[in-house]
């Protein structure tokens, strides 16, 4: 996600998180898990220490977890859920406290004076209070990292998803990576159906420094001014025919959104229409057609791949990221010999009426297997090809 400040290996850069001395080559790190187009992360939190697996989320700005008591919804995730009664180190935020005041602007209290929370996705909606607890994941030299963090203690969910609880790691002052003060991080996903594949496979995600994105083959791409992670995409190469965002060849600044929470790419219809057009040119095969289970996607029935489909390269401000069929192409009903353009249409989706700023979202089905990096003091973020079955 971003490109950072390249530092030479002898220098020493540390900070401290709860008496450890984190250096660059002790580097707080937490493992991901695929699970239903969402990579976990896995965090500790309470005294004693209890395992929650949350969705790492670039476009959210609260880390919350569903806790007991809570309604029905809840129990249909796989892991146990949090027992504020029975952590030592649990304390529920006042609805008068500065941090109530960053969830809202004015603060909303429960009968007992705590701070509600209530926040809501596509896939369904979390209600509960806001609470201090002490966090922990574990470090590259394999020492645990502590820290105190706000997260929203849920009680009330209409998730229909067992992926419930939520890792959110952007801009605002209660994400995961502010609260614990890093100035960058950077993960790598595992592509699209590895926990079907290679069960056993996890990933890494890492915070603060000797986080960096550096080496051969990195790329970076601005960040645009504002709360969320846009960067701006001037167009795509459909082998070597160049697509660009608008028709007129002018992209608008901040048109893409970063967001590891959504397996989706999704293209405003102008631009989407221009690359399938394109795309369909350069593949040698007849897509499928009229067929109910599909709609309006563009599919196959034989396997796309290099030998007879395109590479699309993505081209955004700076940064040109190398998409690959497999990447681009995937088999959405695993029942069914389909192969389909991985790349959809914002009119088709769910964010379609988000807003005028809107633009499109560069999911996490496209960001497998590159180590991404965002950096808050560049205001970059990079890309490094790279195989994240092997970090």
């Amino acid at each position: 996600m971003a490109s950072g400040v390249i530092f030479h290996p002898c220098f020493l850069l540390s900070y401290y998180l709860i008496g450890l001395l984190v250096t660059a080559h002790n580097v707080p790190q937490a493992q991901l898990t695929p699970l239903n187009g969402q990579h976990l992360m896995k965090v500790s939190i309470g005294t004693p220490p209890v395992d929650i697996y949350g969705a790492i989320d670039t476009a959210s700005n609260l880390v919350w977890t569903p806790c007991v008591p809570c309604n029905d919804n809840c129990f249909k995730q796989i892991h146990p859920l949090f027992d504020p009664k029975k952590s030592s180190t649990y304390s529920e935020i006042s609805c008068h406290s500065e941090k109530c005041h960053q969830v809202w602007y004015e603060g909303r209290c429960s009968p007992q004076n705590s701070c509600i929370y209530s926040t809501g996705y596509i896939s369904g909606l979390s209600h509960g209070v806001l609470a201090k607890e002490k966090a922990t994941i574990t470090s590259s030299s394999g020492q645990a990292v502590s820290f105190d963090i706000v997260f929203g203690c849920g009680h009330n969910t209409t998730f229909a998803s067992n992926v419930q609880a939520t890792i959110g790691l952007g801009l605002g002052p209660l994400s995961f990576v502010s609260q614990i003060g890093g100035k960058r991080f950077s993960y790598c996903l595992l592509p699209y159906g590895t926990e079907y594949t290679n069960p056993s496979i996890t990933s890494k995600i890492s915070f603060g420094n000797g986080s960096e994105v550096v080496g051969d083959g990195v790329v970076s791409t601005p960040l645009v001014a504002g709360d969320d992670y846009f960067v701006t995409l001037e167009g795509i190469s459909v082998g070597d025919t160049y697509v660009s965002f608008n028709s007129s060849g002018n992209a608008s600044k901040g048109n893409m959104w970063i967001d590891s929470g959504s397996p989706m790419f999704a293209l405003p219809p102008d631009f989407y229409d221009r690359l399938e057009v394109e795309v369909k040119k350069q593949i040698p095969i007849d897509p499928i057609k009229d067929d109910p289970n599909l709609g309006t996607r563009l599919c196959y029935r034989t396997k796309i791949t290099n030998e007879n489909g395109p590479i699309l390269t993505i081209h955004f401000e700076g940064a040109d990221v190398e998409l690959k069929p497999i990447q681009t192409f995937n088999q959405p009903l695993k029942e069914y010999e389909y192969y389909c353009f991985g790349i959809t249409n914002t009119a088709d989706t769910d964010e379609a009426n988000i807003g005028d700023h809107y633009q499109g979202i560069y999911g996490n089905y496209v960001q497998a297997n590159f180590l991404i990096g965002f950096d808050f003091e560049t205001r970059m973020v990079s890309f490094k090809p790279t195989d994240c079955t092997k970090l």
